[in-house]
């Protein structure tokens, strides 16, 4: 399969995922606030640093296994364009207070997700020798 369909199925996928997330964060915790947005870049955060520490220091994957799952599913999971727009119009609608909790919440912990996959796959590793 080529390189360009890897990426395409992986993210459909992800793009999915990420619509799965947002409706079910939307419909516990209503629309006004993007929950879905930052679950799905914190969780897609961990998920790529998780995934890259391991195959980068312990596995040996194909190129398509990483352009399926690193750019194709989480690049289509994760929501950053989505996440400059929603937290520009948070600006523009609810005010200051909402714009810096979105835009520090998503970068925090955007950031945190990172450390804890890479610290979680050096974990992993580990245990398994």
């Amino acid at each position: 399969m080529s390189t360009y369909l890897w990426i395409g199925l992986g993210g459909f996928l992800g793009a999915n995922a990420r619509y799965l997330v947002q409706s079910w964060a939307a419909g516990r915790w209503g629309g006004a606030f993007p929950y879905g947005t930052m679950i799905a870049n914190v969780t897609g955060s961990l998920l790529l640093a998780f995934f890259m520490t391991i195959a980068t220091e312990r596995l040996s994957l194909s190129p398509q296994t990483r352009l399926f799952l690193a750019t194709g599913f989480l690049g289509g999971y994760t929501t950053f364009s989505s996440f400059g727009y929603e937290t520009w119009q948070l600006l523009e609608t609810a005010g200051r207070l909402q714009f810096g909790l979105n835009f520090l919440g998503n970068i925090v912990l955007g950031a945190t997700g990172v450390l804890l996959g890479v610290a979680l796959a050096r974990w992993v590793m580990l245990l398994r020798g």
